[in-house]
Order: C-alpha cells, then sequence, then structure tokens
C-alpha cells in the first residue's frame, strides 16, 4: 500500500518500569508495549462535474484536499504502572496509574542516549532533516511549518528538565481543529525524537477520548512505499 494513503494509527497498551537500585538511579524513558488496532487514511474525494458550452466563460472557486506525503499519524491510549523493582525485574512495590501522565516518545533508533536529551534546533538541522524524508524547503507541510510554536508548558525527560516554551513544537488537533495534544521535537544529538506530552482522556481529531496525538516522519513522495519503523518508550509520572 502507498504510504502516502495510508495513516497508520495505534492505540498504546504499555507497561514501563521504573528501575531503582540500592543508591540513586536516574529514571529514564522506558521501551514499550505496543498493540496494534487499526489503519485507515482518508483516501479521495469523488470528482465534482460542471457542464462546458463553447464559448462562455465560467468562473469557479475550487477547494480540495491532499494527504500529506511526509507525515504519519499515531494516537491511542496509555496504561501501566511505576514500580519498585531490581535489576532482575523482581517487583518490591508498584503503583497503578489511574491517569496518563508523563510523555510517550517516538525515533528511529533503539538506543536513545537519554542523558543527552535536548530540543531540536530546526534553524539548524531542520533543512538536513527535510532532505532525509524528501520534503522540499517549499511544501507546505515541512518540520518547520509543523513545528513552529513554543508554547508547551514546562515538563521533563528523565532527569533533563525543559522549560515552557523551551523547544519547537506542535499541536495536534481535537475537535474543531483545536490543539489539544502537545508534541515536542527533541534530539539526543544523533536520532531525533518525537515528543508527545499525555493529555488524559481528552477528545481526539475523531471525538473520542484519548491519551496523546502525535505525527512521525515518514516519506511518501514520489510514490515511496517503504516504511519507517519507529520504537516507542514511555515515561510515567
Amino acid at each position: 500500500m502507498n504510504k502516502m494513503n495510508k495513516g497508520i494509527f495505534l492505540s498504546v497498551i504499555v507497561l514501563v518500569f521504573l528501575v531503582l537500585a540500592i543508591g540513586a538511579v536516574l529514571a529514564t524513558p522506558n521501551g514499550a508495549n505496543v498493540t496494534f488496532v487499526s489503519s485507515s487514511s482518508a483516501g479521495s474525494n469523488l470528482a465534482d462535474n460542471y457542464t462546458a458550452y463553447a464559448g462562455n466563460v465560467t468562473e469557479l472557486t475550487v477547494y480540495g484536499l491532499s494527504n500529506t506525503q511526509a507525515w504519519q499519524g499515531y494516537f491511542g491510549n496509555v496504561t501501566g504502572v511505576v514500580q519498585l523493582a531490581d535489576a532482575s525485574k523482581h517487583v518490591m512495590y508498584n503503583w497503578s496509574m489511574a491517569n496518563a501522565k508523563g510523555e510517550i516518545y517516538a525515533s528511529n533508533s533503539s538506543s536513545i542516549t537519554w542523558s543527552s536529551i535536548k530540543c531540536y534546533n530546526i534553524t539548524a538541522n531542520g533543512a538536513a532533516l527535510e532532505t532525509a524524508y524528501n520534503i522540499s524547503s517549499s511544501d507546505v507541510d515541512g518540520v518547520g511549518e509543523t513545528f513552529r510554536l513554543n508554547n508547551t508548558a514546562a515538563f521533563a525527560v528523565g532527569g533533563v528538565s525543559f522549560s515552557a516554551g523551551q523547544c519547537n513544537n506542535t499541536k495536534v488537533y481535537g475537535p474543531g481543529g483545536a490543539g489539544a495534544f502537545d508534541e515536542v521535537l527533541l534530539t539526543d544529538n544523533s536520532n531525533t525524537v518525537f515528543t508527545s506530552i499525555l493529555n488524559n482522556d481528552v477528545n481526539g481529531f475523531d471525538s473520542k477520548t484519548h491519551d496523546f496525538e502525535m505525527l512521525v516522519l515518514d516519506d511518501g513522495h514520489n510514490g515511496d512505499a517503504s516504511p519507517t519503523m519507529y520504537y516507542f518508550y514511555l515515561e510515567l509520572g
């Protein structure tokens, strides 16, 4: 299936381990268990028609929709526990999460250096990222055009704190186009990390309640149907 026409959406069910050994161990995001639920896309619109008469000139106002060839959407719900365990994952105590709170991360890498995590510098590195996904500088759905805001609340990734509005972010739509879900663009100097801040049981783009919505890059230009692999991580708390 052409990736340009695919919109893969996941509900995420996660069990995250917060490992505390003897002494102080810094908590970092852990790999998340992801369950596929469904996949869909908007498809194509039917074509309107108007009759042409020789000798006439006719004014038309034309509106149309095109599927993005650069972005993939994910959305879903999060469950999990915070736990006290040793290196062998023997659990001494755990706390169930009543409400989803924290962040969910998606990256091409299965090994993120969380201690080096920082805001992605779109001004310095955005052009290279767009080139990697075959995005033209004139495309309306480019990286800079998408992550163009700086208005998130303060948040933290492991032991790294980010102040309000520090990083470039986007607002992923809820009902009526309101941005109900904040997504931030981060990096560990080597890998891009798409970061969605959890928002418990909020009405999403489809008017159903979700804990997160996020966008990730995927090249669907010129009929490219090769998939892009993403690894998911979760931090609760």
